[in-house]
């Protein structure tokens, strides 16, 4: 086919497969192969069973599959970055095997790194999706906040808001209190009220003390908690951001609690297809890399 590639979308706990022809994608599927079910083996062997699903072509992957977890790592790239930089970094692991490397912080101030979410960030600029001047959210495990000037990636943040909920359903004293769904109501936005206060770990615990007084059932435990950790996320980055609008980059469910969130704190957000964006940018670097 021509013009066409396999994109791979690899994350940590996820990949999500594209045939893209010509920019546009023709098949999709994803699916719970992520990094650490991979071991760090086999990716040979999986990559063989992909082209022979999707046909025999190049595959340009992007996300954990190029860190220290994944196959092989495919470093990173400092800023300020766009497409062209991504693009020049390309971790090749054969002819027609290629990798897109992460974006990286690392100075006298501070350090960060980023891994997969650089592709559907700068995709959201190229495909107009976002001004080039912007505020971009792409909320997850790791919450990442990015500045882009010029269409430029020139400054980012990571939150740990999405791995600290994650942790503390599985183990610890709320545990068996966050049992439930996930759902923008009051008491979700209640958490938000109380997660900008930015005393974490002291509304944290609140979950457990208006569970134990009867004022918060189980059931809207989980929306509370999540409101704390969200409304904490986003009031910071608010102190930053100011007036201007936030773009976040997500699906509807968990983008529409960051919205809220936003709103609440008194900011501006609109929501962007992460989907779109992904697409966009992994096409922008496989053209500008062949």
């Amino acid at each position: 086919m021509t013009g066409a590639f396999i994109a791979i979308d690899w994350g940590t706990t996820n990949r999500r497969i594209y045939l893209i022809v010509q920019g546009r994608v023709v098949r999709s599927e994803r699916d719970d192969t992520g990094a650490l079910a991979m071991a760090g083996a086999g990716y040979h062997e999986a990559i063989a069973a992909i082209r022979a699903e999707y046909g025999d072509l190049p595959v340009l992957m992007a996300g954990m599959v190029g860190s220290s977890l994944g196959w092989s790592d495919a470093g990173y790239v400092g800023l300020p970055a766009a497409i062209p930089e991504l693009a020049g970094g390309l971790h090749r692991i054969d002819p027609r095997t290629a990798i897109v490397p992460g974006l990286c912080i690392d100075n006298r101030d501070r350090t960060d790194v980023m891994r997969g979410e650089e592709v559907q960030l700068l995709g959201a600029v190229a495909k107009g999706l976002v001004p080039r001047d912007a505020w971009l959210c792409q909320p997850g495990t790791h919450c990442k906040w990015a500045e882009v000037s010029d269409g430029r990636i020139t400054n980012f943040i990571t939150a740990m808001s999405g791995e600290l909920f994650a942790l503390l359903r599985q183990s610890g004293v709320l545990a068996h209190h966050l049992t439930g769904p996930v759902a923008d109501n009051d008491a979700f936005a209640h958490g938000v009220a109380e997660g900008a206060g930015r005393d974490l770990a002291a509304s944290l615990f609140s979950v457990r003390s208006l569970g134990v007084l009867g004022k918060l059932p189980d059931g809207d435990a989980s929306s509370y908690a999540s409101g704390i950790l969200i409304g904490s996320d986003v009031a910071c980055r608010l102190r930053k951001i100011g007036a201007a609008p936030v773009h976040i980059l997500a699906d509807a469910e968990l983008g529409g609690l960051y919205r809220r969130a936003v709103l609440m704190l008194g900011g501006k957000a609109t929501l962007v297809d992460s989907h779109a964006a992904f697409v966009a940018g992994i096409t922008a670097i496989w053209d500008m890399s062949q």
